[in-house]
């Protein structure tokens, strides 16, 4: 702690991460008389210390990932106090006290992730409140005359709580940038509200329930909405009141009904969500999309950079959509794809090509224009045969040859199946492409005799792996909670560690570490870390690489698989155990036979405690005997 003389200058003071259980806390604390900010998250604090009551010029209070049961005590004291950040804890209604919303210049209250079940009293009286966050607690209902007051919110998260529908006064919020009301039961709710909203920005709906009939009929007036989230519906195509919107940047339709994202067939409308010049993010994954759900026209979506349209149905994409220049990220993996078109080699900025367990899927040629110099992805048989996880040996074997299409007539033919005699010039187009290729690749094939082996060996059996069974090494629900989970090698399989001693690692031992969190759209994410003991055995190394894969492919997902090694841990590895990682000397016995005598390692442990029994590895020096 700083010395008693300058205390009175502090503006600030972060005491996170501190052990505050037993009601100590710095009394030096209050003699900082002109403190502006303070926080004591992660603290284990259970009511608030009352030498906040000398803090008179206090502006900004953060007490997150507490167990506090109750605000009451020296908030309304605090003359000056503007924030209020009291998420996660174990707060109730009758914990947060009405006094505090007298408070003139309180403009930030964050009380998410906790137990309320109502809104707070007396919360309307706040009438300078700009930032509002009440989302995961379980709350059913908003009284009417919150918003009478509250006109000048910017932001309001309501999401995850129990809300079926939402106040007419919520049309009185003309000033509100971001609502976000994911995962509440909102039902037959209209939302004739949102249209009055005419600073908004970001809207997120995500699991509300919403269908074609509960949409606004028109959005028109929100100019500045860049941002929409409607995942996890029932819409069964985009709503109509969505092509006004001429900011739009970001759209997420993930996890609906949809099979067409134009308004209708008709040739006169189906370019209808080109009026979206601006909209540069659309996700599009796990619905019912085929090729013709996909419009020609999306190539006019010039500022398009990530197009996600994973678990569909398409066979094909239009070749308009390789005209989307800025292209930078392309998920097409979890569908019935045959092929792409040839145009994707001109999409000069794509960084991420995914078209994964798209089994009968044969990949363009690489263009033979060896002035194409900026051509960035690799087509090639051998490449795609190291994607798909074939062996080092068959990859060499491949030797950079091209892949042949399996009976190309077939495909062509089942592709053609799908058109009628209306369908565009450019899938037709598309499709000769497709033939020409695949005749191509037959005459280079019967020229070269260097590729008869290849051919006769069918390069793809090889690849007909039989499937692991993941749940033999990892638990069904691993990955479905946010949290941290930890396994150790143990004769060349994962085990999975106790809690209690996550961040406690043996020298001679190798872990799995995975960390699940959700992501600014509230979906699952993951980072898969394996870490390595300075005298683990080659068994344990090899095993822990092997199975961070093996979970990686268990969660079906696309997450970082980071290697940390003891010692040389990254900051980011040390976070995930809040910077509190330990060693322990030895480990478990290697997983290889060996014919060698066994060599126990010479521990010595301290045992004390009458109820609670601890033990405590100390080195093994007469110096460690302890006469206790």
């Amino acid at each position: 702690m700083a010395s008693t003389g300058v205390l009175p200058f502090i503006r600030g003071v972060d005491l996170s991460g501190n052990d505050f259980k037993g009601g100590y806390f710095p009394e030096h604390v209050k003699c900082m008389s002109s403190l502006r900010w303070l926080k004591l998250n992660r603290t284990g604090l259970c009511y608030l210390p009352e030498e906040l009551a000398s803090l008179q010029k206090l502006e900004h209070l953060s007490v997150s990932h507490n167990s506090l049961t109750t605000l009451h005590g020296e908030l309304s004291s605090l003359p000056n106090l503007r924030a209020v950040v009291a998420r996660a804890n174990n707060l109730k209604n009758s914990g947060v006290p009405d006094d505090i919303f007298q408070l003139d210049d309180l403009s930030v209250l964050d009380l998410s992730y906790n137990q309320l079940t109502e809104i707070p009293r007396d919360l309307e009286n706040s009438r300078n409140m700009l930032v509002l966050n009440l989302s995961h607690n379980n709350i059913d209902s908003i009284p009417n005359q919150l918003f009478i007051n509250l006109t000048d919110l910017l932001y309001l998260d309501l999401s995850d709580n129990k809300l079926d529908s939402l106040p007419p006064q919520m049309r009185r919020l003309v000033h509100l940038q971001t609502l976000t009301l994911n995962n509440n039961p909102l039902m037959h709710a209209q939302l004739r509200q949102l249209p009055a909203m005419v600073a908004l920005q970001t809207l997120h709906l995500r699991n509300t329930q919403r269908t074609q009939s509960n949409m606004p009929t028109s959005l028109e007036a929100l100019t500045h909405l860049a941002d929409v989230d409607l995942s996890c519906n029932d819409l069964t195509r985009l709503p109509e009141c969505l092509y006004s919107l001429s900011s739009l940047k970001r759209l997420n339709l993930s996890s609906n009904q949809i099979s067409e994202l134009s308004l209708c067939i008709d040739q006169s409308r189906v370019s209808a969500i080109c009026k979206l010049a601006k909209l540069k993010k659309l996700y599009i994954n796990s619905n019912k999309l085929d090729f013709d759900g996909v419009p020609p026209g999306v190539g006019k979506l010039s500022s398009l950079t990530e197009f996600m349209a994973a678990n569909n149905n398409l066979e094909l994409i239009p070749e308009g959509l390789c005209r989307c220049g800025k292209l930078k990220k392309l998920v097409l993996n979890k569908n019935r794809l045959v092929t792409l078109p040839e145009a994707i080699h001109f999409l000069t900025d794509l960084e991420i090509l995914d078209v994964r367990e798209n089994p009968n899927l044969v990949m363009p040629p690489k263009p033979v224009d060896r002035a194409a110099e900026w051509y960035n992805i690799d087509f090639s048989l051998q490449n795609q045969l190291r994607l798909a996880g074939a062996s080092p040996a068959t990859v060499a074997a491949a030797g950079g040859g091209t892949s042949s299409p399996r009976d190309p007539q077939a495909r062509k033919m089942r592709l053609r199946r799908r058109k009628d005699s209306s369908q565009d010039d450019q899938a037709k187009q598309v499709l000769k492409g497709m033939s020409d290729v695949a005749q191509g690749k037959n005459m280079e094939e019967s020229e070269d005799s260097k590729y008869g082996d290849l051919k006769v060996r069918r390069w793809d059996k090889s690849l007909e792996k039989p499937q692991l069974d993941y749940s033999e090494f990892y638990m069904e629900d691993v990955g479905q909670v946010p949290g941290v989970t930890v396994w150790q090698i143990e004769n060349f399989v994962p085990m999975q560690v106790d809690d209690a001693f996550q961040g406690k690692f043996y020298e001679a031992d190798c872990y799995i570490i995975l960390k699940t969190f959700l992501d600014d759209n509230g979906a699952l994410n993951w980072d898969i870390y394996y870490w390595i003991g300075q005298e683990a055995t080659l068994d344990k190394k090899a095993g822990s690489a092997i199975h961070a894969v093996n979970l990686r492919n268990f969660l079906g997902a696309e997450c970082r698989t980071i290697r940390e090694e003891m010692g040389d841990e990254s900051e980011e590895f040390s976070q995930v155990f809040n910077n509190e990682i330990s060693y322990i000397e030895g480990g478990t016995a290697s997983g290889f036979y060996t014919v060698e005598d066994t060599n126990y390692s010479v521990r010595l442990y301290r045992v004390y405690g009458k109820k609670n029994i601890r033990l405590e590895s100390v080195p093994v020096k007469a110096s460690s005997l302890d006469p206790r």
